[in-house]
């Protein structure tokens, strides 16, 4: 096992220390050293890119880590479809990968097509911005692989199937964070949808042909496909957001097959059409850089044990099943010039720079400017305090909020709203 740790990692949008704040942006930065060469993008690109979030530079952390400008931005009621079925499901059987030849036409298109009908484009609402990614069909009731990355923080979702035109949304079933693995689930009533075909990705070899197939660019319709070849094996990856925060994962697949922004929670595909691996990383040039020929995916066996524990409803600690608290403000760090711009005399908190129209933080009358220094009796110190205060408590609950203004120090009870782990 060899393990790739990136040289420089991109910055993340930074709030404006002007205290004017950015438009929160979905994408995260990049993740490792840039590549020398600069791909075409794929056909007829559309200018998404405030709307592409399937952060192939990225994993799991990124929304939560980036909390300066999104990640504590989000507000919404609970949604009651979020609870799970009293009825696990049973497990689902890796297949045996068709390993020999394929007759007919090989290209990445005709590989593709056996897979493309089981694809979905994922679109979600991220505070005030929105995002866009790539999901697997598991069962043919609408259960939905992907990964955490693409549906984290977020406050609804929405679902693309190909050749339907209705738009479905979808809740999340349940999530494991540090794999960066999500199951999502259709909320209308749907039946004999097309499934993908999870193959065993144990024999996978370095050298093996596999086509990446996604919503690349978020540009919707039939899925982008690039063809290329396993280049190593069993990965260690480290992404950053440029700042303190990072995820880990292991025992990933690398190849060379060209992926995009937009392509996570895609397929990687062996020549039958099976999936022997989910798209989650990439090396690219910058956030919003149109692809890497350095793509990672995670193994068909780590993924589908993930699904069955959560199809099962296992209760370990590593799987989440419930939404979040949050309170529905854009902030960043207090420091001393801020303190001083806004007039306050205190030496640290967490500065609102913007207010989620709506959210449970404008409801309690929390104005934009004020420096949050404590949530339900835990002290804010930064926008990481911020988060893990309001992370600690479910949607519903009442927390007693105490801010600061120039006018001197406020209290009032929040009722928090929910997002998605």
């Amino acid at each position: 096992m060899s393990e790739q740790q990136p040289v420089e990692p991109g910055q993340p949008a930074q709030p404006d220390q002007s205290l004017t704040p950015e438009p929160t942006q979905p994408i995260g930065p990049v993740m490792g050293p840039p590549p020398a060469w600069m791909p075409p993008p794929p056909p007829a690109p559309v200018p998404m890119w405030n709307r592409i979030a399937a952060y192939i530079v990225l994993i799991a952390v990124v929304a939560a880590a980036a909390g300066a400008g999104i990640g504590w931005s989000l507000a919404r009621a609970t949604n009651p479809q979020t609870a799970q079925s009293n009825t696990p499901q049973s497990p689902i059987v890796a297949a045996t990968p068709n390993t020999g030849s394929v007759p007919g036409n090989t290209t990445a298109d005709a590989i593709a097509a056996k897979v493309d009908p089981a694809i979905v484009d994922i679109n979600t609402r991220i505070g005030t911005s929105s995002a866009a990614g790539t999901g697997m069909i598991i069962s043919s009731s609408g259960e939905i692989l992907t990964n955490n990355h693409v549906v984290t923080g977020s406050t609804s979702i929405k679902v693309t199937v190909q050749g339907r035109s209705q738009t479905y949304s979808a809740h999340v079933v349940g999530v494991d964070i540090s794999q960066d693995v999500a199951v999502i689930q259709i909320d209308q009533n749907v039946s004999g949808l097309p499934t993908v075909t999870l193959a065993n990705s144990s024999s996978l070899k370095v050298g093996d042909t596999v086509v990446a197939v996604g919503n690349a660019l978020g540009q919707g319709g039939t899925p982008h496909a690039t063809q290329g070849q396993i280049t190593d094996l069993d990965q260690t990856i480290t992404a950053s957001t440029g700042g303190n925060s990072s995820e880990t994962l292991n025992g990933m697949i690398q190849s060379d097959a060209l992926i995009y922004e937009g392509d996570s929670g895609g397929a990687l595909v062996n020549t039958a059409g099976q999936v022997v691996g989910m798209i989650t990383a990439g090396q690219a040039q910058g956030f919003r850089s149109a692809a890497s020929d350095v793509g990672f995916a995670i193994p068909s066996n780590t993924a589908l044990d993930i699904v069955n524990r959560i199809r099962a409803h296992d209760q370990s600690s590593d799987l989440t099943y419930t939404q979040q608290g949050y309170m529905g403000v854009q902030v960043q760090t207090l420091d001393a010039a801020s303190a001083a711009q806004l007039g306050v005399n205190i030496s640290s908190g967490a500065v609102v720079t913007a207010v989620v129209p709506g959210s449970p933080a404008a409801n309690a009358g929390i104005p934009r400017y004020a420096v949050i220094t404590s949530v339900g009796g835990m002290a804010v110190t930064s926008t990481d305090t911020l988060g893990t205060a309001v992370k600690s408590h479910k949607p519903g609950d009442q927390v007693s909020v105490t801010w600061v203004t120039s006018s001197g120090t406020h209290t009032a009870t929040v009722t928090l709203a929910g997002v998605n782990p």
